[in-house]
């Protein structure tokens, strides 16, 4: 590091309470590993921060060597599960909110406030204490504000809607280092890009939400077959979604059978296909909406059952450990058409590693009841989310996993509708304005202007301020 930035780190020290970490120093290794492990980056500073104080200060900090003509990356880190890696940078500043996780819950007001640093896992303890669940994503140890950002699709979603439909609104620092909120009546359009648009605008230091009653019990879980009948059950799952409530939420995920209690020892190391479901109403109704799903095939597993909420969060969890080498491709589509069928059946039977499970998530219900314009958010019409994940525990067989999501990707192209913002790794501006539509894109365009001109906050899916076309 040069003696220039040595200087910088002085006078960041003057009004940072935090620790910061820089390179050979002993806690250094450790805090540059997020959760993708194919990702190796390393930053020349990490600011933990304690507070919104702290915060605001390393972004004054950054942006004075940004305005300087410094070329200082700024990469921002809640939980570090940024697909892509964008929560790491080479040779800038890593600004880690992981020390904000204070969680207040406004049981009357059924409000809850949660600082960034916070994980979804604690927003659900702190929450379901009080009977009630913000609706968020599926891994416990995913971050809550970039998951907040792009959207939030998980096992609520059909009920109560997406993370990003709950927010009553946020706190952040600005690109100057000015902390402002964002709601229906301060700064409505940045409300507005908030919600969906990534971390473009600021860094969020702190969201509000509804909250919504939810179990504690839920019934949850999946039912399984044998990737052989994939197009078979894909057909029939097609059907039946047609019908049901918005109380359940499900996805369809291929991948090796699970090692778990109740899966037949003729499955273990066998590829499979699993409907995971989640009903989040009434016991006795659900049981009555998921018979017809009990009764197709039969299943060679029925694992699903009443449980805690809690429990069925955290169920995932073990399939998306820190470390391992992730790959993901995506893409919406409308319906599960017969082609999109036959082309992920295909695809499903080529599964290499033992680690890869990909889901396609079922959408509609509460989702596509908010306004296309409403929020930033896009693609409320689709039908279903592919998040085509390639997982490896190292760099062996990476390459060739990498290239079967390519595949299957590219093989649905004819069906793509858009894609998920949350899900995109590093594809470019192309994407990104795929993910928002044209005239949204314009839009964010003109909010990116007017918060972040000088496009700080670039180490996202980057909305450039200045027109590229």
């Amino acid at each position: 590091m040069d003696t220039s930035t040595q200087v910088d780190v002085r006078e960041l020290r003057r009004g940072f309470r935090g620790r910061l970490v820089r390179p050979g120093d002993p806690e250094y290794e450790e805090g540059r590993r997020i959760w993708n492990g194919s990702i190796d980056r390393r930053p020349a500073l990490i600011a933990y921060c304690t507070d919104p104080a702290d915060v605001a200060a390393a972004v004054r900090w950054a942006a004075a060597r940004h305005a300087a003509g410094g070329d200082l990356p700024v990469a921002v880190r809640s939980g570090g599960h940024s697909f892509s890696g964008q929560s790491l940078c080479e040779g800038g500043i890593v600004i880690d909110l992981s020390g904000l996780r204070r969680i207040t819950v406004d049981e009357e007001a059924r409000t809850v406030r949660a600082q960034a640093g916070a994980l979804l896992g604690e927003l659900d303890a702190a929450t379901q204490a009080v009977g009630m669940a913000v609706p968020s994503g599926i891994v416990t140890h995913t971050g809550l504000a970039g998951l907040t950002l792009g959207g939030g699709i998980g096992w609520l979603m059909r009920k109560h809607g997406l993370t990003v439909d709950q927010l009553v609104g946020a706190e952040l620092v600005t690109a100057s280092g000015e902390r402002v909120r964002a709601d229906a009546r301060e700064n409505p359009e940045l409300y507005w890009g908030l919600r969906g648009g990534g971390g473009n605008f600021g860094v969020v230091t702190e969201f509000e939400y509804r909250m919504h009653p939810v179990g504690p019990t839920v019934l949850a879980g999946p039912l399984i077959w044998p990737v052989a009948d994939s197009a078979r059950v894909l057909r029939f799952y097609r059907e039946w979604i047609e019908e049901v409530p918005d109380e359940l939420t499900t996805a369809v995920v291929h991948r090796t059978a699970p090692p778990l209690p109740g899966v037949p020892p003729e499955l273990a190391g066998q590829l499979v296909v699993a409907v995971l479901c989640c009903w989040a109403g009434d016991l006795e109704q659900g049981e009555k909406v998921l018979r017809p799903l009990r009764r197709f095939g039969p299943p060679a597993a029925d694992l699903c059952h009443p449980k805690p909420f809690l429990e069925h969060q955290a169920s995932l969890d073990p399939s998306f450990p820190p470390g391992r080498w992730y790959y993901f491709k995506s893409c919406d589509v409308a319906r599960l058409s017969d082609e999109v069928i036959d082309v992920t059946a295909e695809h499903a039977a080529r599964i290499a590693s033992p680690l890869t499970s990909f889901p396609i998530f079922q959408l509609g219900g509460a989702i596509a009841r908010v306004g296309e314009e409403e929020t930033a958010f896009s693609g409320r019409g689709a039908g279903h989310t592919f998040n085509i994940n390639a997982t490896c525990a190292g760099p062996e067989g990476f390459e060739e996993e990498r290239a079967w999501s390519r595949g299957l990707w590219r093989a649905l192209t004819p069906h793509h509708t858009g894609v998920y913002v949350n899900f995109l790794m590093e594809e470019g501006e192309q994407r990104v304005r795929e993910a928002y539509g044209e005239a949204k894109y314009r839009r964010l365009r003109e909010l990116k202007r007017a918060w972040d001109p000088g496009n700080l906050f670039r180490l996202n899916q980057n909305i450039r301020p200045d027109p590229t076309d």
